[in-house]
């Protein structure tokens, strides 16, 4: 075989290996495993019958990984936006980095207790596992959005801890065997300084790219979701480069582009999300190469993941990150719904993948260890997900496909036009259009419901989950938000408009 058809036969593999993981999501709907699972479990069994595939370099994996996550990162920052977070920050930075600490501490001493692991390696265990996973949750919800603050909070909080875990197993690799006060402060000042970096170009590099989309014009539309991308990837490398968190940075430059009007901003939503979703079957099947599923058994690793996912689940979460989540306003449902999903996923193998390189001892059962918790959590907590959320409650609706759409293109930004939908139990459900108290600088202009335009009057007689395209003067129209949203107290949710 020439090499032009050995490199033809590779494209074919690689070509057929993503049209597969695509249609895997179909799959995952059937039999109730979440696609990451698919991912991960997929290429371990792959790397075992064809062993070539398993020689990446630890090097290379991380390396992918981490760019994968960083796509990963800016497009959940974006999904969330700034107005959604700034109602749930207190909550998500509290719970993203104490419920981090808390959690790492409370595997190290299970660890230890129990798998007579000394306490370095114990800790370096509880740091892997302590960070949940935004691609995973994203994954696993499907179609499906969880309403009010319990879904901000979720979404928030696996996008905060994953750079808060992060930096802390970098901190405590840095400080290598050291002990006492000295390593102590060696890994809090290397940890604050990797937060308060990596915060501060997040914050820069996010008010430099919402002016960026928004005043430099390009010749092609199809420019600038690529020009977002780069600015997002320029975002990470330089807070790495100046020994910030790289993650962090660009998760909250997400959160800051996320509702900034700019031009082509669907078409930027729809490229990141799509680059989002690729990135999540890159992660986990390279990850799942590092895996040697036959190697589980002979090092005992699957007994001691299993029993440490099982306490993480059902005692180390509930208690200690319930503990934390009791000051936030939430239902009992909501509240037990987000202890439950905080599923873990690629930042732990990532994390993992550290100690393989870091020269850890005994790195390859540790290594394992993790994999196999997270494989716990993916396949059982989060096949359990949508079920849990059902029964305790909690505000979830289906995102139904729109392959259609109806697009009005404008040469200059139009001011005071808005989107709104109509939560159930605000006041423009059931009311009629002349009715609603918007005064007479508001003018509705579309009512879509069911997928269908209905014709606009005065006796057009709103209902809960129609969306509306309202026109209104820009410096003396009302605030349109308390008529389309529900009413506090009521128990519905909805969400903001764009």
């Amino acid at each position: 075989m020439s090499d032009v058809e050995h490199f033809a036969l590779l494209v074919l593999l690689v070509g057929v290996a993503i049209t597969v993981a695509v249609l895997s999501n179909r799959i995952s709907e059937r039999i109730r495993i979440p696609a990451p699972a698919i991912f991960l479990l997929a290429a371990a069994v792959a790397s075992d019958l064809v062993p070539s595939l398993g020689q990446l370099s630890v090097t290379t994996v991380q390396r992918v990984v981490s760019v994968a996550l960083a796509i990963i990162l800016f497009d959940g920052g974006m999904h969330i936006g700034w107005r959604r977070f700034r109602t749930a920050a207190g909550p998500v930075v509290w719970v993203g980095v104490a419920g981090t600490f808390v959690t790492a501490a409370a595997l190290a001493a299970l660890a230890h207790a129990l798998f007579d692991l000394d306490w370095r390696a114990a800790l370096l265990v509880g740091t892997a596992l302590a960070p949940t996973d935004p691609a995973v949750v994203f994954s696993v919800l499907g179609r499906r959005e969880v309403a009010g603050r319990s879904g901000t909070i979720l979404e928030g909080e696996s996008g905060a801890n994953d750079p808060v875990g992060i930096a802390l197993m970098a901190s405590l690799l840095a400080a290598g065997q050291s002990a006492g006060v000295d390593a102590a402060g060696s890994i809090a000042g290397t940890f604050l300084l990797q937060l308060a970096v990596g915060a501060a170009v997040g914050v820069a590099g996010g008010v430099l790219l919402v002016r960026f989309m928004r005043r430099m014009p390009l010749p092609n539309e199809g420019l600038y979701p690529l020009r977002v991308l780069a600015s997002a990837l320029v975002i990470y490398g330089a807070a790495t480069v100046v020994h910030g968190s790289g993650f962090l940075a660009v998760f909250i430059a997400g959160i800051l582009a996320g509702d900034a009007r700019a031009p082509y901003k669907g078409e930027i939503e729809r490229f990141h999300g799509a680059r989002a979703s690729l990135a999540e079957i890159v992660a986990f099947l390279v990850l799942g190469l590092t895996v040697g599923l036959h190697t589980l058994p002979d090092s005992g690793a699957l007994g001691i993941g299993l029993t440490l996912a099982v306490l993480l689940t059902v005692v180390v979460r509930p208690l200690l990150v319930g503990l934390l989540l009791l000051p936030v306003r939430l239902t009992w449902g909501e509240r037990l719904f987000v202890l439950w999903a905080g599923l873990k996923g690629a930042v732990p193998i990532l994390l993992g993948t550290f100690l393989l390189t870091a020269g850890v001892p005994d790195a390859s059962r540790l290594y394992a260890v993790i994999v196999v918790v997270v494989a716990f959590s993916v396949i059982v907590q989060g096949g359990l997900v949508p079920t849990v959320a059902a029964r305790l409650g909690v505000p979830i609706r289906t995102v139904e496909p729109e392959p259609w759409s109806l697009g009005v293109r404008f040469r200059n930004e139009p001011r005071g036009l808005d989107r709104h939908l109509v939560a159930a139990g605000s006041p423009a459900d059931g009311c009629r259009i002349g009715d609603l108290e918007v005064g007479e600088d508001v003018w509705i202009s579309f009512v879509i419901r069911d997928d269908q335009l209905i014709p606009v009057s005065g006796s057009t007689i709103l209902r809960a989950g129609d969306e509306i395209l309202a026109l209104t003067d820009p410096e003396r129209g009302p605030d349109l938000t308390p008529i389309f949203a529900p009413i506090p107290g009521t128990g519905h949710a909805g969400p903001a408009p764009t």
